[in-house]
């Protein structure tokens, strides 16, 4: 994990959008990441597995009552792709280092992110939020 990079470069695309914390949400993610992407005319892989483990643990470990998350894709003119999932749960960031081989009790968790990904890192804030991203090269989705 990478805690060195705070902000994406500069964008060329970017999307956002807000998403109510629930299974629902975390598939209506996954499935409006495919179409940007697609308008985009990217390939939709290993980016889609990406934003879906994101918004999967932003509903399952980053999910406070009545509050939902954000999905942020950013292509950035030197040709990153950056996935970012933003939930209320700043104190329930993962622990650098914490990605292991075996699987947690809900699955294989960030080992997927860590194996796609070219980087990913988590930024605090802003209070009580934290921002979970990852990036990809654009030899990795064009």
């Amino acid at each position: 994990m990478n805690r060195g990079i705070a902000a994406p470069r500069t964008p060329l695309h970017r999307f956002t959008v807000p998403l109510s914390a629930t299974r629902r949400g975390a598939r209506l993610a996954r499935l409006l990441a495919t179409e940007q992407l697609n308008s985009w005319e990217m390939r939709l892989d290993p980016a889609r597995l990406i934003v879906a483990e994101l918004a999967t643990n932003a509903v399952v470990h980053g999910r406070v009552p009545g509050r939902g998350f954000r999905l942020t894709l950013t292509v950035t003119v030197d040709g990153v792709l950056r996935i970012e999932v933003t939930d209320p749960r700043g104190e329930k960031a993962p622990a650098s280092g914490s990605v292991s081989l075996e699987p947690a009790e809900s699955g294989y968790g960030l080992l997927l992110v860590e194996e796609s990904a070219d980087r990913w890192g988590v930024l605090p804030g802003p209070f009580p939020c934290k921002t979970v991203w990852a990036e990809l090269e654009a030899g990795r989705f064009r």
